[in-house]
């Protein structure tokens, strides 16, 4: 008989935990989580359950709106493919526990122990592990401590089976080497824009009948987006905030609710990096104290990125043993060893932070626009079923504003329409996107607690706009098109003829720039050296000459493809033709200049690229792994369970 885990917990485990682990989280694998309600499926006798998969799936779509601020509808996760991402990863981590099971792996009462008193959500006000806490916490989420620990040992024995399928797995040194050499190669070049006043003569605009056929030719280019004229009737929190009525109680006890944002201790900006050993710390510390390694560059040393050993803010209560020295430093630097949790560790202060001391009476604007906004949103909420009863018993959308203080509005909508208004919200552009003239008018949720209702009052389809009403924007795009055809034509004619005369293609680019402009200089700039040079040659000008330009560089008012395209070419004297929009460039590589691998400045690129390089070769390892362990135990899905829970996806 099939095993099945309880109530979704193995999810719930981490999150009490508070821990990030590299373990599956590091191959996109989440932690295995059961529940007693249905499965689509198994792995062996360890079933995926259809709470998990649809908790997935949900937690994919919130974590695609909290990345671009646009709300997912089912049918549009769909479209994107996250279901199948989350039954991967479900069927995987299933895979790992089927086989941990199988090797009977298991960790220790004393490894447990550790992990639970370690963990965040267990400690009492003052940071300590506190049993009641964990009584409690556990209650809360209706887990028992048996059931938890369990279930973290079984977390615990997946993560042994997946660090035991890619520990050794390294990028070799060689596949190192290449790509950063590839990253860190340098050239120098040559470069001339072929401009407008090096064309034979003026492009005079063609007759009536050529830039008719362009307007047919070119449709899409001016043709009208679809129009939906949409009546609409909504309510937003701003629209109520000035009628509300607030406690001026309610904000003092807000204000204390929130005591921690407006009245903070000194903090510090810490990162810290804990080494096996006393021995092995004070001897990084002492490296540098000696200038002989920087603090990122030890970090790199143990395989870790200043973002993994990152404290954030900090209060010297946070630090323990550490605490007062870090915030003797009246400057950033280092300090330690002290021990800690972990073993002894350094402690790099990057930032002072200054103590936070907001009144009541400073904080006061700010909490009665936010409890007047709340109020709003509630009073919205409390509201909305009889708003909901008016449109199911017959009320137009214009009726509406006449019983509620809902706004009637239109808007003539299309994926041109500004974000601006009603169309600001994404909600309201996808409904607006799939509405037809058949939708009863009801009531959608935006974003800020607000709702609408709409109807289409007209389709208007994608019209190609005749051409004698934007005859000048058809004349304007053909005189552009065939701008930008002889500019190209004239550049091939010039690359041919500097390949047919080397002797005359070196003379063009002898270190000579035309006298207008300034001699290359190179500046950094946050995206890679910037070397200044002319902006556009005259007819008989020599190229302008750019000297140790990187991969990621910017030449100054030079498109990044004309830098694309040098890295391109493969001979010192290859000349290449390089369209950048309208625009139409010459290169020619004069130089490849090797990577200095044993420079200093490349050591960290070097670490980047084999940790790169490493993460990815491990990755493919656990998914060989992972596939192998699902076709040992065997794989079941239930079609019927997983087209159901489909349903239920929102």
């Amino acid at each position: 008989m099939a095993t099945t885990r309880t109530k979704g917990r193995s999810t719930m485990v981490w999150l009490l935990m508070g821990m990030v682990l590299l373990g599956l989280a590091g191959f996109g694998i989440e932690n295995f989580a059961g529940s007693s309600r249905g499965s689509i499926g198994r792995v062996g006798d360890v079933e995926v359950t259809a709470d998990d998969y649809l908790r997935g799936v949900r937690s994919e779509m919130q974590s695609f709106t909290t990345q671009t601020g646009q709300n997912l509808t089912g049918e549009q996760a769909r479209a994107m493919g996250l279901p199948q991402q989350v039954q991967a990863r479900l069927f995987t981590a299933a895979a790992l526990e089927s086989e941990a099971r199988r090797l009977g792996l298991s960790v220790g009462d004393e490894t447990v122990a550790r992990q639970i008193a370690q963990a965040p959500a267990f400690r009492s006000m003052s940071g300590q592990f506190d049993p009641a806490v964990y009584a409690d916490v556990l209650r809360r989420e209706g887990l028992t401590v048996r059931e938890f620990e369990r279930d973290l040992r079984m977390d615990e024995a997946r993560l042994i089976l997946q660090r035991a399928a890619i520990s050794g797995v390294a990028a070799p040194e060689e596949m190192r080497e290449a790509t950063a050499g590839w990253l860190l190669e340098r050239r120098d070049i040559g470069w001339a824009e072929v401009t407008g006043d090096q064309l034979s003569g003026p492009i005079a605009p063609p007759d009536d009948e050529t830039l008719a056929a362009w307007h047919q030719a070119n449709a899409d280019r001016f043709t009208a987006p679809e129009i939906r004229r949409i009546t609409y009737a909504w309510l937003t929190p701003e629209m109520l905030a000035d009628t509300v009525q607030l406690d001026d109680q309610a904000l003092r006890d807000l204000y204390q609710q929130r005591i921690d944002e407006y009245q903070q201790p000194e903090r510090r900006m810490v990162e810290r990096l804990v080494y096996p050993s006393e021995s092995e710390a004070q001897a990084a510390k002492a490296r540098l104290d000696r200038g002989e390694a920087t603090f990122e560059q030890l970090a790199a040393e143990r395989g870790l990125q200043l973002a993994d050993i990152d404290l954030g803010e900090v209060a010297q209560a946070d630090l323990g043993a550490a605490g007062a020295a870090v915030f003797a430093l009246d400057q950033p630097g280092v300090v330690g060893p002290f021990m800690t949790d972990l073993g002894p560790a350094l402690f790099s202060m990057n930032a002072i932070l200054e103590p936070v001391n907001v009144s009541f009476e400073q904080a006061e604007p700010d909490l009665r626009a936010e409890a007047a906004a709340d109020r709003a949103r509630r009073l919205i909420e409390e509201n909305a079923p009889r708003y909901e009863d008016l449109l199911a018993g017959g009320a137009t959308l214009e009726d509406l504003p006449k019983d509620t203080p809902m706004q009637l509005g239109r808007i003539d909508w299309s994926t041109d329409t500004p974000s601006e208004g009603i169309a600001a919200y994404q909600t309201f552009r996808e409904r607006a996107h799939a509405l037809t003239d058949k939708d009863f008018p009801e009531l959608f949720q935006l974003d800020d607690g607000g709702i609408f209702a709409m109807r289409l009052d007209e389709l208007v389809p994608p019209t190609l706009t005749p051409f004698e009403e934007i005859r000048d924007e058809v004349v304007a795009d053909w005189t552009a098109a065939e701008t930008r055809r002889r500019l190209k034509a004239l550049a091939e004619e010039h690359k041919l003829a500097l390949e047919a005369s080397p002797a005359d293609a070196a003379a063009a680019t002898a270190d000579q720039v035309p006298a207008a402009a300034p001699a290359p200089v190179p500046a950094a700039t946050p995206t890679g050296p910037v070397v200044s040079g002319p902006a556009a040659p005259a007819p008989d000008a020599t190229f302008a000459a750019v000297t140790g330009l990187e991969r990621d560089g910017v030449i100054e008012g030079v498109p990044g493809e004309v830098v694309t395209q040098a890295f391109r070419l493969t001979e010192p004297g290859e000349i290449a033709v390089a369209e950048a929009g309208d625009r139409v460039f010459l290169i020619r590589l004069d130089k490849i200049i090797p990577a200095e691998l044993n420079a200093e400045d490349a050591r960290p690129i070097l670490s980047a690229v084999e940790r790169r390089l490493t993460d990815s070769l491990q990755s493919d390892v656990f998914d060989y792994f992972a596939r192998a362990l699902q076709q040992a135990h065997g794989v079941m899905i239930d079609t019927g369970a997983l087209a159901a829970a489909d349903v239920r996806m929102q």
